[in-house]
C-alpha cells in the first residue's frame, strides 16, 4: 500500500467522520468496525462517497464486504488497488 494513499485515506475517515484527532493517529492495524462508534452502516456509504470523490473511482456493490472496512489499512490498500487501474 501506498503511504500516501494510507495518509490520504486517514484525512478523507477524519473529515467524513468528523474524527480527526483519532483518526490522524491511526496506523494500517487500527480497526474500524468495532474501534469507531461513528463508522455505522450510514456512515460507511458516506465514507464510501468520498472516497469515490476524492479517488475518482466507482464501489461496486460487491466491494461492500467486511475484510475492506476490517481495518484503516485494508481501506487503503483497497483504495490503493482501485486507484491505480
Amino acid at each position: 500500500m501506498n503511504s500516501s494513499t494510507f495518509e490520504s485515506v486517514k484525512d478523507v475517515i477524519a473529515d467524513t467522520l468528523g474524527i480527526a484527532d483519532r483518526a490522524r493517529i491511526a496506523e494500517a492495524s487500527t480497526p474500524l468496525f468495532g474501534n469507531i462508534p461513528e463508522l455505522d452502516s450510514f456512515a460507511v456509504l458516506s465514507l464510501a462517497s468520498a472516497l469515490e470523490s476524492r479517488f475518482g473511482f466507482q464501489i461496486d456493490d460487491d466491494d461492500f464486504t467486511g475484510e475492506i472496512f476490517e481495518t484503516v489499512g485494508s481501506l487503503a490498500a483497497f483504495v490503493d488497488r482501485h486507484r491505480t487501474h
